[in-house]
């Protein structure tokens, strides 16, 4: 359901595209977008709609609502919003106007992004305006046209504006929660990943509860505690398959798997091969099994 009042000057923009099979295949694409010139009556509610929206205010402000949150998006302010459940927003009446770009995008890399970001969760977040000018006005232009060459131009736009807003809210949490807790559960990875280790004893040597870790890992290193611990065993893994001719069961019990098959699956699921795959198709035992010495 979807409910709005396009109270706006003439001079707004609104483009739509149905993207193509070459489109839907990549890490993301725009459905449509916009620069809208909203004065005070403009507003939007709508149940859901599969993609999220991106938003950057240039002048004025609006209000969004979604999930209990009531945020503003103040001048130079952009937000990416996961549409799939109920939203509205609108002009913020103590301003009178709302000159805001926005667009309707989706795809796995927005997916990635917006997790970075911490959605559901809505954070604001600064953008330089001569920077967003310049990549918003790239999409609307861009949108308009057929091709892959127009294409690729718009999603790069898009990218770098969403990129840059999840470095941006990156570092303003690192600065707010500091980088103590995930260091020291990482350097206690990297001196017992071969042990038993459990999240819960990650937390412990951070100081800090397992929720509190786990969500701080999430938004600086963009992964678990415990998916952090299992990559850097299948990493060590690599290592001693490549540059030692141990047993690949000997291998797994050294960086901490309990059985051997638990071992082959994560190695597959990670590097897409297992581990005596892996091992015979590196450079270096390549190197090491060619022992011919060619004639003059």
């Amino acid at each position: 359901m979807l409910t709005y009042t396009l109270d706006m000057e003439r001079q707004s923009q609104w483009i739509r595209s149905t993207p193509s099979e070459l489109e839907r295949r990549q890490p993301l694409w725009c459905t449509e977008a916009g620069c809208f010139y909203a004065l005070g009556n403009f507003s939007t509610s709508r149940t859901s709609k599969d993609s999220y929206l991106l938003f950057y205010t240039f002048s004025g402000a609006g209000v969004v609502h979604q999930g209990g949150q009531d945020v503003r998006l103040e001048k130079g302010h952009a937000l990416l919003m996961d549409c799939r459940s109920p939203q509205s927003y609108g002009t913020a009446q103590d301003r009178g106007h709302w000159y805001h770009w926005w667009a309707h995008v989706d795809g796995p890399a927005i997916a990635a992004m917006g997790e970075v970001l911490g959605l559901p969760r809505l954070v604001p977040v600064p953008l330089a305006a001569s920077f967003a000018e310049r990549h918003f006005t790239t999409i609307l232009q861009e949108l308009e046209k057929e091709g892959a060459a127009p294409m690729l131009r718009q999603d790069r736009a898009i990218y770098d504006i969403v990129a840059t807003m999840a470095e941006t809210a990156v570092q303003s949490e690192v600065q707010e929660m500091g980088t103590g807790p995930v260091e020291a559960a990482r350097r206690l990875v990297e001196l017992r990943y071969a042990d038993d280790l459990t999240v819960e004893d990650m937390a412990r040597e951070a100081n800090v509860s397992p929720s509190y870790l786990m969500r701080i890992f999430k938004r600086q290193l963009g992964t678990s505690p415990h998916n952090y611990l299992l990559r850097y065993r299948i990493t060590k893994a690599r290592e001693l398959l490549v540059e030692t001719t141990e047993p690949v069961s000997r291998i797994a019990r050294e960086t901490g798997f309990s059985s051997d098959s638990n071992f082959s699956y994560r190695f597959r699921q990670m590097t897409g091969q297992s581990p005596r795959e892996y091992r015979e198709s590196s450079p270096l035992r390549a190197m090491d099994a060619d022992t011919s010495i060619p004639e003059d």
